[in-house]
């Protein structure tokens, strides 16, 4: 293999849930594993929130739009970068086809939005007035939800690119034989659902995670299937 990109999130920056650590951790893999190999460049894209994707507010504000709402927001102040999905996607071309290795790119996606302005914008667009026609109700916060979140650390020297809305951060500094060693305890943790041990690891692992305990949102009476065993998942 030539190229391996990985995508990550701008979540990943100064992580503070469990989602933003695993992107960071994998990240680190990344750079790590391209020190190691001369065949393979591994490098990475940052996405902000991509319109129109399965996990973006634009689908959710609409349902709730159309039902008369209310349109539920979490913070009055809560901020976030977007990109379209073309735009996703030439970000992980550009990638594929620059000539760094084990770098991070991300897409120059402007001022970050307020998504309270967001979700008054598509209500006016569908005829109505924020407010009096839809309200708008603020949720709070979520355990382990930022505010505003960022799209690169101050130490990772992020760069134009030959691209004028693509930009490259370089590697921070941490111990790839760290974060390559812990790899196999994380699997552990994993396969056995230990979720102090890999707590305790991602922390290990990466210095800047400030973990936020986040509520368990399985069902109480739900069943957890367990990995399969190395035997059993081997494919002949």
């Amino acid at each position: 293999m030539e190229n391996f990109v990985f995508i990550s999130t701008d979540k990943a920056v100064d992580p503070v849930n469990s989602l933003g650590a695993t992107k960071r951790y994998a990240e680190m893999i990344c750079q790590s594993l391209d020190k190691r190999s001369a065949a393979t460049r591994f490098l990475t894209v940052r996405f902000g929130n991509v319109l129109g994707s399965v996990g973006s507010v634009v689908p959710l504000f609409r349902e709730q739009i159309r039902k008369g709402g209310p349109v539920t927001v979490t913070h009055p102040d809560v901020s976030r970068y977007f990109m379209t999905i073309p735009e996703a996607c030439l970000l992980i071309l550009q990638a594929a086809a620059s000539s760094s290795r084990g770098a991070i790119y991300m897409l120059d996606m402007g001022e970050p939005v307020l998504i309270r302005h967001l979700a008054e914008q598509m209500i006016r667009l569908a005829g109505k007035q924020p407010g009096v026609d839809v309200p708008i109700v603020y949720t709070g916060l979520r355990p382990g939800e930022k505010l505003h979140e960022s799209l690169f650390y101050a130490d990772e020297k992020c760069r134009p690119t030959a691209h004028p809305k693509v930009m490259e951060a370089g590697v921070r500094e941490f111990c790839p034989e760290l974060v390559l060693g812990n790899i196999a305890g994380l699997r552990r943790a994993i396969a056995d659902y230990d979720i102090d041990a890999m707590r305790e690891i991602l922390l290990a692992t990466i210095p800047e995670f400030r973990a936020v305990e986040e509520p368990c949102s399985a069902n109480a009476g739900a069943k957890i299937v367990p990995f399969p065993s190395k035997e059993a998942g081997r494919i002949h």
